[in-house]
């Protein structure tokens, strides 16, 4: 088993048993890791730093690395990555999403994210108005997507 395959396993073992996921994560030459984590309730620095700790006393114990030349960074993948991961959609459920579709005639759909399926999201058309003009009260129209028809989908925060 390589480092980096055992860096892996380890990384596993430190998110079992805990609402936290891993979302992606980079391995620069100079044995610098980088994971993108997020969690179910909120990633916090907290738990970020538990993370950092556990896999540094990991990697010292099984000696990957003798001479400690690693580097980890532990991090939430930030409010401007694409969600990936069905669990990411799960989680940002009642939020406003922006989706570019992979048919490129339907780009720019930011809906409010209602509902995920096992292979699909439903998303609730956000009325919006125009200047002097009133938003007219009528039934939410809903609209179903296919997760493989989503090229990127990123959460909309609003300030």
């Amino acid at each position: 088993m390589t480092a980096q395959e055992q860096v892996l396993q380890f990384i596993d073992e430190c998110l079992e048993g805990t609402d936290c996921f891993l979302v992606s994560f980079k391995v620069k030459p100079t044995n610098n890791y980088k994971f993108f984590i997020d969690s179910d309730s909120g990633f916090t620095l907290e738990k970020c730093v538990r993370i950092n700790r556990k896999m540094r006393k990991m990697i010292e114990e099984a000696e990957l690395y003798p001479d400690g030349d690693v580097s980890l960074e532990i991090s939430s993948p930030g409010i401007d990555i694409p969600l990936t991961l069905t669990r990411q959609y799960i989680k940002n459920i009642g939020r406003k999403l922006e989706i570019e579709l992979n048919d490129e005639a339907a780009k720019g759909i930011i809906a409010k994210l209602i509902e995920v399926k096992e292979d699909s999201i439903v998303m609730e058309k956000i009325p919006f108005t125009q200047k002097g003009r009133k938003v007219v009260e009528k039934e939410a129209e809903t609209f179903e997507l296919k997760l493989e028809d989503i090229k990127l989908a990123t959460v909309c925060f609003e300030i």
